[in-house]
């Protein structure tokens, strides 16, 4: 049985926290997912929830890595500065996803929120404590681990090998894949990146870009929503672009 629904009825005893810990989205694609009722409340009881705006810090770049971070609603992402002062987008992330943990003292990337959203923030060395207390959250944590570096490794292969349009494609397929699994059933999904930010993460410039997004919407492959609204009207074609399996870009 699958440990959510065991102790779902088990959160009552938990109060408040109970309640924000089983609307959060780590509670059902991220580091508490596989907990119980007892060790969901040790996390519950020392973490801290905050709330921040779109565009604001989580954390800098250089900052102490004193806290482990999870998004619990919101998207978010990550960026390096380089030396020269330009800065680079590493990755996003999305409700459930861990941000901060590191095996050095400081933090090598920065992360800021790209809409409005909360994190919940626990002390390292707090967290630490837990996954020897809870061996199932340990073995949780490294599975998201694996996960993360399979994702950076298929980023890679695309930014090696991939057209210009085949990686807004990969992009575009991306968010929406992340908002499925989140329970988000479409047909419109939010597209909280501009085409900066899209620019920075694939190692294109914002015209590039923008002349991927029109020229998905002349094939009717996408329609745009507003600014941040997106909706994919021939997901086939879309997904066998952004594969590298479909008809070359211009």
């Amino acid at each position: 049985m699958n440990p959510l629904d065991v102790t779902r009825s088990m959160m009552d005893g938990l109060g408040a926290e109970g309640d924000v810990c089983m609307k959060c989205g780590s509670r059902s694609l991220g580091l508490c997912a596989p907990l119980d009722a007892a060790a969901l409340d040790d996390m519950a009881a020392d973490s801290e929830r905050v709330t921040l705006e779109a565009r604001a810090p989580i954390f800098h770049q250089g900052d102490a890595a004193r806290y482990v971070y999870t998004l619990t609603d919101g998207t978010a992402r990550l960026m390096r500065v380089l030396p020269d002062g330009r800065q680079a987008a590493i990755g996003f992330r999305f409700a459930g996803d861990i941000l901060g943990f590191t095996p050095t003292q400081e933090h090598a990337l920065g992360a800021e929120m790209l809409t409005s959203g909360r994190v919940c923030r626990m002390e390292r060395r707090r967290l630490e404590q837990l996954f020897r207390r809870y061996p199932l959250l340990e073995r949780r944590f490294l599975d998201l681990c694996s996960r993360e570096l399979a994702q950076s490794q298929e980023h890679i292969m695309a930014l090696g090998r991939f057209t210009a349009e085949e990686r807004v494609a990969a992009f575009l397929l991306s968010l929406v894949d992340a908002q499925r699994r989140r329970g988000h059933k479409g047909p419109v999904f939010d597209l909280p990146a501009t085409r900066a930010d899209i620019g920075e993460f694939l190692g294109l410039t914002l015209e590039t870009v923008s002349r991927a997004i029109s020229s998905f919407r002349r094939r009717n492959l996408i329609r745009l929503h507003g600014q941040s609204g997106i909706e994919i009207l021939n997901e086939a074609a879309l997904t066998a672009l952004g594969t590298g399996e479909g008809e070359d870009a211009a």
